[in-house]
C-alpha cells in the first residue's frame, strides 16, 4: 500500500493541469505517519511512510525537459517521483522509471482511479490510499 496526503495530490494535480499540454516531473518525499496531524494518520502504523511533500519543478532545467529526470533534487531527499502524461495512458513509461514509487496523472487531472495512480519502477500498479492528514510545520530558519 502506498499512502499520500490529500493536500499533496491536490497540488500535484494542479501542477499537471497548469503545465498541460506539457509534462511535469518532480520529486516527492515522505513523512512517517506518526508525525502527521489529522484523522487519516491515526489508522496507519506510526513508522509507515506517507508521501507529503514535493519539490518545485524547474522548468528551465534542460535535462529534465529532455529526459524527464530531475537532477536538481538530491536522490536521498526524494523517495518518489510524480509525472504527468498529458497525452498518454495512466502507466509508467521508460522515461519515468527512476524512483521506487512513481505517481502518474493523466487528464482530466482528478484523483479518480483512472486519472491518478501509484506504480513501482517496473510499472506495476500499487494500491493507493489518499489520507486527510498534514505534515508537521517546518521552519526555514534551520
Amino acid at each position: 500500500m502506498v499512502y499520500i496526503t490529500r493536500a499533496l495530490v491536490d497540488v500535484l494535480l494542479d501542477l499537471a493541469s497548469d503545465a498541460d499540454p506539457d509534462r511535469v516531473t518532480t520529486g516527492v518525499s515522505v513523512t512517517p505517519a506518526g508525525e502527521l496531524a489529522g484523522g487519516g494518520a491515526g489508522a496507519i502504523p506510526p513508522d509507515t511512510p506517507v508521501f507529503t511533500d514535493f519539490y518545485l519543478p524547474d522548468p528551465g532545467n534542460a535535462i529534465n525537459a529532455v529526459f524527464g529526470v530531475d537532477l536538481s533534487t538530491p536522490a536521498r531527499q526524494a523517495q518518489g517521483q510524480f509525472v504527468s502524461h498529458p497525452l498518454r495512458e495512466l502507466e509508467v513509461t521508460k522515461r519515468d522509471d527512476l524512483a521506487q514509487v512513481v505517481f502518474v496523472a493523466v487528464p482530466p487531472w482528478s484523483d479518480d482511479e483512472d486519472s491518478f495512480g501509484a506504480f513501482d519502477r517496473s510499472g506495476n500498479r500499487k494500491p493507493l490510499e489518499i489520507i486527510d492528514a498534514e505534515p508537521p510545520e517546518q521552519s526555514l530558519s534551520g
